[in-house]
């Protein structure tokens, strides 16, 4: 029996609430898996090409594999160690680091140091939050990253999923194929593929972005001298996958840490009295190294390797992080432009279709 268009927009509409449903009671279940086959969504074309020369789909997934086992252990030795250990140092500077800022000010602008001065009394209360808080801070997210649990699940069940993924991704996407609705599996195909599109040129082109911004950031800020450069490049790079937000956050803390480092302050050794004059030099180039990185992103790396195919308004993408951000926090931040650029390939269907009913056109035409 025929089900009519109302009949099957119930049927289809009971599932996508009750599919969204066990999305939202099993999120912090489902994570390693939702990482493990975004990981192999973004893995499958190199294995499609290593197919293409030659090897077995089983051959390819194991070269694969290797390079990134190989790739993670250069990481653990080389890099996260030191990542860690600035990402740690900095947290606990930072106390130290604003009642450095607040004597500074002080002695280049005595009028703040009147305590009924309204900056005084917002620097003092900024200090008394962050000596109070630094420590449950940097508490919490040692304990958080020192979590036995989360981390092996990260690393066992992530490579295992994203590699049995990977190895039957084809089988998967034909298996589907075969159980879409038969009379609308051609529209259902076509809606895929220009998804598929957006998220491949979004996500592999971003990340590549990410990659290339942190790396430069990562090397310049270091050649520089400026402390915490590491971790400022990591977390530059890393957040250039959320649109505005990765540009703010990564100026903030370059130039911010530029001027604590480099302002000019004094000390006392053995008796003596030392002033270091302001290193105008060494904050400027840290300014430059930030804006031209925010240059050749917004203007070479970007529009070469995402393009324009999210297709969405710079106030929807603001909307999306929003809404997102509030919804499931940093990780919804994480997600957002991706959703939103499915979305969006789903809203410009449902125009074109609003377009030829004949609720849009009329009964007269």
């Amino acid at each position: 029996m025929d089900l009519s268009v109302r009949q099957q927009a119930l049927y289809w509409g009971i599932a996508a609430a009750v599919f969204f449903f066990v999305l939202w009671a099993l999120g912090h279940v489902l994570l390693p898996f939702v990482i493990g086959g975004a990981l192999a969504y973004c893995l499958d074309p190199v294995a499609d090409r290593l197919e293409r020369v030659g090897c077995s789909r089983s051959v390819s997934v194991l070269i694969i594999s290797l390079a990134a086992l190989l790739l993670f252990f250069i990481l653990i030795l080389l890099f996260i160690p030191t990542l860690i250990q600035q990402a740690t140092s900095l947290l606990g500077a930072i106390p130290e680091a604003f009642r450095s800022l607040q004597t500074t000010l002080s002695d280049r602008f005595p009028q703040m140091s009147d305590e009924n001065s309204i900056v005084r009394r917002q620097l003092v209360t900024i200090g008394d939050l962050l000596q109070a808080r630094g420590g449950e801070l940097l508490n919490g997210i040692v304990s958080y990253v020192l979590n036995f649990i989360n981390v092996l699940v990260l690393l066992v069940v992530v490579p295992v999923v994203t590699v049995y993924l990977l190895f039957d991704w084809d089988r998967m996407i034909a298996k589907i194929d075969e159980l879409l609705p038969r009379d609308h599996a051609p529209t259902i195909r076509r809606l895929a593929s220009e998804i598929d599109d957006t998220l491949a040129s979004f996500i592999r082109g971003q990340g590549t972005v990410c990659i290339l911004l942190g790396l430069y950031y990562i090397i310049a800020l270091t050649i520089v001298g400026l402390n915490y450069g590491i971790f400022v490049g990591f977390i530059a790079g890393f957040l250039t996958f959320i649109p505005f937000v990765g540009a703010a956050v990564g100026g903030i803390l370059a130039i911010g840490l530029a001027l604590f480092q480099f302002w000019g302050y004094t000390e006392v050794v053995d008796g003596e009295t030392i002033t270091h004059g302001t290193q105008w030099i060494r904050i400027g180039v840290v300014v430059a190294i930030y804006l031209l990185g925010q240059f050749v992103e917004g203007n070479i790396l970007t529009p070469r390797l995402v393009g324009g195919s999210i297709g969405l308004h710079p106030v929807w993408l603001l909307l999306a992080l929003s809404v997102f951000g509030s919804l499931f926090g940093f990780v919804g931040m994480l997600v957002a432009v991706p959703v939103a650029a499915m979305l969006g390939v789903l809203a410009r269907f449902a125009m074109d279709q609003y377009r030829k009913s004949r609720l849009y056109r009329g009964t007269s035409k």
